[in-house]
């Protein structure tokens, strides 16, 4: 039968029955956004049995419902910082709204309907909006990091306070990471987002907002994740942006530093930072001069080893002309001895290869057993404890400089923008 994107259907298969709004997928298919629990499923059409119940209406994209709520914000202080401040938009979680007909999100806000959502900040910056892209984190690509990296630049040399982009959570840390090394900045760069789009009353926008101007005003003059600290509506976290990574599919509180703490908490409803650890080094405002290097080599892959993985995976990135590898080894950041020979291959071919751990935690030592000697003698750097989005985006921008292969290895291992620490150890 006929049927369309919106359309209400019930599919058969196998005498069992499934009801649910049809959603776009691939060819052949019939993708359902399940009634009652929203899980997605999809079946092949010529399998199942299709039922119309309900023809989508003509208008399948409501209008944009901003809802200017203080009641997440019941005591909020946000006295004037007369700073200027421009909210960079890029899309995401943050910007999206649930479409009631397809019963999924799409991005769709703009940087002042984002900003109707947090009226407390009326009075509290000089706010300017760049709205530069409409994306879902997972099509965000270097192309769009070097855009923005150019769009950020831009706004601080033509007197910018303070940035905060609004990104997707799930790529989130590739982009800030990019940022960091693309750009050096005397005012806060803030990233933040939403793990829940706007609409619905556990979202995290409103909070993350708030923590993310505070901290664009603030003094802290990094390149900063600014996100829940926790599930509640108490605190935000501030994360060194090369130093986190996102740690959970959907809680609010997703984002954690890596072996380190975040540099600071704020409370949501004083502004008020708590330093962690008695966190002192981190940049001030003003003690950087504004430069950007937005170059990159995109031509550079991540290789995640798995035990009984054939060589043949990593010469592939070899032969296709790949101009550097990040290799997630296992424990101390091994492979296999019968996976020595390509990474020879790659050293003669003048590839670099970073090597860093499937671990969360911990760094790389492939000093302590023999395959690691002999992984080091065949040409590897190590990562020591950067997280492997940092590091490939770290790869990327050294390969861009136009550096040789001795020099970015010398530099991939060397700590950059805060993204090597003394190991935390829980």
């Amino acid at each position: 039968m006929v049927f369309k994107t919106g359309d209400f259907v019930k599919v058969e298969k196998d005498g069992v029955v499934f009801e649910g709004r049809v959603i776009p997928g691939e060819a052949g298919y019939i993708t359902l956004k399940m009634a009652g629990g929203g899980y997605v499923a999809g079946f092949l059409e010529k399998e199942v049995q299709i039922t119309l119940m309900q023809t989508a209406t003509a208008e399948t994209e409501p209008p944009k419902q901003v809802v200017r709520n203080t009641a997440k914000g019941a005591g909020i202080i946000a006295s004037p910082s007369g700073k200027k401040i421009t909210i960079i938009t890029t899309g995401g979680t943050i910007a999206t709204y649930l479409n009631p007909e397809t019963q999924t999100v799409a991005p769709s806000f703009t940087g002042e309907d984002i900003l109707l959502e947090v009226p407390e900040l009326e009075g509290f910056a000089d706010f300017k909006i760049r709205d530069v892209f409409c994306l879902l984190s997972e099509n965000m690509k270097p192309k769009n990091w070097k855009e923005l990296a150019q769009v950020i630049y831009d706004e601080i040399k033509a007197g910018a306070d303070g940035i905060i982009v609004t990104h997707g959570t799930d790529t989130m840390t590739y982009t800030a990471a990019a940022a960091a090394y693309m750009i050096d900045t005397p005012v806060p760069i803030v990233f933040t987002g939403a793990q829940r789009s706007p609409d619905r009353p556990s979202s995290d926008n409103h909070m993350n907002m708030m923590c993310a101007a505070r901290a664009a005003a603030g003094d802290i003059a990094e390149v900063l994740i600014v996100m829940h600290g926790s599930v509640s509506d108490d605190y935000c976290a501030l994360h060194r942006a090369v130093k986190a990574r996102k740690m959970h599919t959907s809680r609010r509180d997703t984002f954690k530093s890596v072996n380190m703490s975040p540099i600071a908490n704020m409370d949501y409803f004083t502004g008020e930072l708590t330093f962690l650890s008695g966190f002192t080094d981190y940049a001030r405002r003003g003690e950087n001069a504004l430069k950007i290097t937005p170059l990159l080599e995109e031509k550079c892959a991540i290789v995640k080893f798995v035990p009984g993985a054939d060589a043949a995976i990593f010469d592939y990135y070899i032969e296709k002309g790949y101009k550097g590898i990040v290799l997630e080894g296992v424990g101390l950041g091994h492979v296999s001895e019968d996976w020595i020979p390509a990474l020879m291959r790659a050293a003669d071919k003048k590839i670099p290869v970073v090597v860093t751990s499937q671990c969360i935690n911990g760094k790389t030592a492939l000093e302590t057993y023999e395959t690691g000697l002999a992984m080091k003698d065949a040409g590897v750097a190590e990562a020591a404890d950067q997280t492997t989005e940092a590091v490939f985006v770290k790869l990327m921008w050294l390969l861009g400089q136009g550096l040789d292969y001795d020099k970015v290895k010398e530099l991939i291992s060397t700590k950059m923008k805060g993204d090597m620490s003394p190991m935390i150890i829980d």
